[in-house]
């Protein structure tokens, strides 16, 4: 589901997808994913409407996508027999993300 909200750090409305709710004090914010601008950020309850009409046809301008046959790796450590190995993992580490994000700078 999409909703439209209000991005105080972008100061505009745009369309997106809500992940996870976090209470505080007296108000909600909601952690989404701003899909015309793909990025994460937190949206205040009060900030986030349903769209209407047209609104909710428009094509996305951010798509979430993975490279192609490229998978996760990590270093696993064996104190035992002291070596560590690459092998596979469930997710990318931030080391791994960080440094991508440099090699595309």
């Amino acid at each position: 589901q999409v909703y439209v909200v209000f991005s105080e750090e972008l100061k505009c409305w745009c369309r997106a997808v809500f992940q996870s709710v976090q209470c505080h004090a007296v108000r909600y914010q909601l952690r989404c994913f701003l899909v015309d601008y793909a990025k994460y950020g937190l949206v205040e309850s009060d900030n986030i409407r349903v769209p209407v009409g047209v609104f909710t046809r428009l094509p996305y301008r951010a798509k979430k996508c993975s490279l192609y046959c490229t998978k996760p790796v990590t270093l696993h450590l064996d104190f035992c027999e002291n070596t560590a190995k690459i092998g596979p993992a469930k997710r990318w580490d931030a080391a791994a993300i960080q440094h991508f994000r440099d090699l595309l700078k």
